[in-house]
């Protein structure tokens, strides 16, 4: 056998063994995907064998572990999709706008010192920013209601979802930058010698070719938001309230969770069980979310390449 057959069979060999480790990686993460689902399935079920699951996602009502105890998640949900929003409110105008300075106006050694000081922010633990809305920002909230004539509590959605924006600040805005300087900057240029201004080329040209990477790091800021309990559990209460009201006390699902998991009760108990059963309805929740984003992401990439046929 020829030195040049041995050399190509050995990169034949190297080639599949390489291939065979990325199908394996991907059929773990699949795999454990749908072990996860499984394991919250099969116990969301046994809670649905003993409660109405009608009432479950439609019920006004959550109080466990009191005589007549009712399971109606609606007032849990709106906690979390409360909270989640006033986050998305905070994180994403400032991300994005954070983004678009540090990759389209500041020069790269603004860049280079800026950027680290707001990664910072990914690192603080959540129990220091549960500290922080606490003790700073729920007071600011509710001198700032009482001086308009507003009242509101301590424990509030608004202090938890102003934290919990900030928090994800950072995901949106570093994983924005990247997106907007991998813009090919020929698009640039050919804007600029077309007499489009540097506003009108962001606007027009950087931030739609750069929208479904924009889309994308909101989509896991929206995740990590959704999963966050300990800045809830400082900042916003335990108590389910169904209320459009901001400045009152709400709790969110991940906390609820905890809450029916740590208790003292037993394990096949319907108190026990609903943390699967929220915990279904939130991986179904997500699912739904991350199949939106992928549509519009779609979308976007679709749009993009027809302007630049």
């Amino acid at each position: 056998m020829s030195t040049f057959e041995s050399n190509k069979r050995r990169r034949e060999l190297n080639e599949k063994l390489i291939k065979l480790a990325l199908i394996s990686a991907a059929t773990i993460s699949i795999l454990t995907t749908f072990g996860i689902l499984f394991s919250i399935l099969f116990e969301a079920i046994e809670f649905f064998k003993l409660r109405s699951f009608w009432y479950f996602i439609t019920g006004t009502e959550w109080s466990p572990g009191v005589v007549g105890s009712k399971f109606g998640a609606v007032p849990i949900f709106a906690g979390t999709f409360m909270i989640t929003i006033i986050a998305l409110a905070v994180a994403i105008p400032i991300g994005l706008g954070s983004a678009i300075y540090m990759s389209e106006y500041a020069s790269n050694k603004v860049r280079d010192y800026l950027k680290p000081i707001l990664e910072v922010l990914a690192g603080i633990p959540t129990v220091v920013y549960g500290f922080f809305a606490a003790i700073t920002v729920a007071p600011l909230i509710v001198k700032a209601a009482n001086a308009i004539g507003l009242e509101a509590t301590f424990n509030s959605a608004l202090a938890s979802g102003v934290v919990m924006g900030i928090m994800i600040i950072p995901v949106i805005s570093s994983l924005s930058d990247d997106v907007i300087r991998s813009v090919p900057d020929s698009q640039r240029k050919a804007a600029f010698g077309l007499g489009l201004t540097h506003g009108e080329v962001i606007r027009n040209i950087v931030l739609p070719s750069a929208m479904p990477g924009i889309i994308s790091a909101s989509l896991l800021g929206l995740s990590k938001a959704l999963g966050e309990t300990m800045i809830v559990v400082m900042a916003a209460g335990l108590r389910p309230n169904l209320s459009w009201n901001p400045l009152e006390d709400m709790t969110t699902v991940t906390v609820t969770i905890v809450n029916s998991l740590v208790g003292d009760f037993e394990f096949n108990s319907p108190e026990t069980l609903s943390a699967f059963a929220l915990g279904l309805i939130l991986f179904v929740v997500t699912l739904i979310l991350n199949m939106i984003s992928l549509s519009l992401i779609r979308k976007f990439k679709e749009k993009y390449k027809i302007n630049t046929l």
